[in-house]
């Protein structure tokens, strides 16, 4: 399995580089005794209340594109402090993601407080995504009784004139967007891809894929 190995200070201290060289030592080593292939080793001096991090976003980033499927910490406080490290949490969780950590010496033990918060916030979130589809069903249910014909206007949208219709591919945005990627990490998976799209032309090609689709489950 591939993994990726995350060491994080607070600090710019003296004594902090030497924590940054412990943890990766550490974690090397842990690598090697499960047998991990470590693909890259992420470091960085911010705070754990800070999500917005630019390692974190590097780390997201390869695990969402496949590139890994395991994580590799000193300890849970690493990867993030309070409400930081409960989204983190869950992100990781929805990718699928293994934690390993050089404290237990093997996977992440969550404490049961930490696990039932995620347990709400996924739960929570099944119910957003639930209200979010239904409110999609009802308003297209109301254009077609209004005489809307989205079967005619998304089959014609590849003729329609102006700028070329981008291609990418839509299977692609669905997997991603079932992993809890947001429309912006979408698109910048598929610039990864080497696809040239927007956050825009992501987010307008998904809703049309789903009209269509709730279209001819009415059928």
């Amino acid at each position: 399995m591939n993994a990726l190995i995350y060491c994080r200070v607070s600090t710019e201290k003296e004594e902090q580089t030497t924590s940054l060289k412990r943890q990766k030592e550490e974690l090397t080593y842990l690598a090697e005794e499960y047998g991990f292939t470590v693909i890259d080793v992420i470091e960085e001096r911010e705070s754990g209340y800070q999500v917005e991090r630019e390692g974190i976003f590097q780390m997201l980033q390869r695990f969402a594109d496949g590139q890994a499927d395991t994580l590799l910490i000193q300890d849970e406080t690493r990867l993030g402090r309070g409400n930081a490290k409960i989204a983190l949490l869950h992100q990781l969780q929805k990718l699928g993601i293994q934690i390993f950590t050089g404290t237990h010496n093997g996977q992440l033990q969550i404490s049961d407080s930490d696990s039932m918060v995620l347990q709400i916030v996924s739960i929570v979130e099944e119910y957003q995504r639930k209200i979010h589809n239904v409110k999609i069903k009802r308003g297209m249910k109301r254009a077609v009784n209004n005489g809307y014909q989205p079967q005619h206007n998304l089959e014609n949208v590849n003729r329609a004139n102006g700028r070329e219709r981008k291609q990418f591919p839509i299977d692609e945005v669905i997997r991603l967007k079932q992993k809890g990627l947001t429309f912006a990490e979408v698109a910048t998976t598929l610039r990864g891809m080497g696809y040239n799209i927007s956050k825009a032309t992501v987010h307008r090609r998904y809703k049309e894929h789903q009209l269509l689709e709730i279209d001819q489950n009415e059928r």
